[in-house]
């Protein structure tokens, strides 16, 4: 009965252990807020302002630390832990800041323009693929993960073509740099265009790849910024699901991939739909959740600010854990082509965004 109560995943014995090997990757991303925060102190206290927020800085700081030295087994666990579930959770607070009336005044025109942008990005990032002579399944891939959610669409786009898996991890190569870099670089063109807190997190939920991602573009040009960016995020992550159930119909009309020499192979990945899960992420609702409950009253006044605090720390966190997971040097190994698809594909959502912007008015 022992041995049975040991290999219960939910022991308490077991849990505590997981926790344990959390904790070194953990507190090295808390020690990089800390020293984020430290020289965001140190630029107010010498400039009179910040010109990099701790949340950008979190980024630089676990990046460069990851360009010098790469984590093992013993710090993984708990990096990876901080740069997906923290971030998660994170998302999920920030639902008590956004009420309903910020999602009604988005109006139909900029719902119906989200899923304009996501088709028109979707048919461009794949004419872009096609051009370049990528695979039929690697530009589908590129154009999916580029158009809608980075990892999360490629993921659960590559059962539905049943997507070789070296085509999968090619796709999902550019994400974590690319995605830090439009992170980093986003705000800055926002400024130089001269947008609007609202205007711009229009552009950055509609440009970038992840929705915590989001969180961290959009808060240099503040509160605004950033719910408008999760609205039109949440909105483009829902285009995932109708996007599954076309490419689940054209899948079975699609060419079969072939090898080197021309001749057509079999698939080495099964066609099948993915679940609810990689459709509608579990902190997705919760967000949802959370913006009802605010809406109705539920959640208390006072406790709106120390919440958001608390989305705004554990955000920073799972920031350095994501400079953390970058190395720049894995870009070169995708090879020319799969770089260049992906890049004029940014480009081209980029446009297509600003375009939508400048309709709206």
């Amino acid at each position: 009965m022992v041995a049975l109560a040991d290999r219960h995943p939910t022991s308490p014995a077991q849990l505590a252990g997981k926790c344990i090997r959390l904790l070194p990757g953990v507190g090295l991303c808390f020690a990089l807020t800390a020293a984020a925060y430290g020289l965001e102190a140190s630029e107010r206290a010498l400039a009179g302002k910040a010109w990099l927020e701790a949340l950008v800085l979190s980024i630089l700081l676990g990046t460069a630390l990851r360009s010098l030295w790469t984590p093992d087994r013993k710090w993984r666990a708990g990096i990876d832990f901080s740069a997906k579930y923290l971030l998660e959770v994170a998302v999920v607070l920030l639902g008590v800041s956004v009420s309903a009336a910020t999602i009604l005044a988005a109006g139909p025109a900029l719902l119906f323009g989200i899923a304009g942008v996501v088709a028109s990005a979707m048919l461009l990032s794949f004419g872009i693929g096609r051009l370049l002579g990528l695979p039929v399944r690697m530009a589908l891939l590129v154009a999916c993960g580029n158009s809608i959610c980075g990892n999360s669409a490629i993921a659960a786009v590559a059962p539905v073509i049943g997507a070789d898996s070296d085509d999968v991890a090619a796709s999902i190569t550019f994400t974590a740099v690319l995605g830090v870099v439009v992170v980093l670089g986003l705000p800055l063109l926002g400024i130089a265009l001269g947008l609007s807190g609202i205007a711009f997190g229009v552009f950055a939920g509609l440009t970038v790849y992840a929705v915590p991602q989001v969180i961290a573009a959009a808060s240099p040009l503040g509160a605004a910024a950033v719910q408008m960016g999760m609205l039109v995020k949440l909105v483009r992550v829902l285009m995932l699901g109708p996007t599954c159930l076309i490419l689940s119909l054209i899948a079975p009309h699609l060419a079969r991939p072939v090898d080197r020499h021309g001749k057509a192979v079999a698939d080495r990945t099964e066609m099948k739909q993915p679940g609810i899960a990689h459709l509608v992420p579990w902190f997705i609702i919760g967000f949802l959740t959370l913006v009802a409950c605010r809406s109705l009253g539920l959640v208390p006044t006072a406790a709106i600010a120390p919440i958001s605090h608390i989305a705004t720390v554990l955000t920073i966190v799972s920031m350095a854990a994501l400079g953390l997971g970058v190395d720049v040097r894995t870009v070169a190994k995708a090879g020319c082509r799969v770089t260049a698809a992906v890049i004029l594909s940014l480009l081209g959502l980029c446009g297509i965004s600003l375009a939508l912007l400048s309709a709206l008015h």
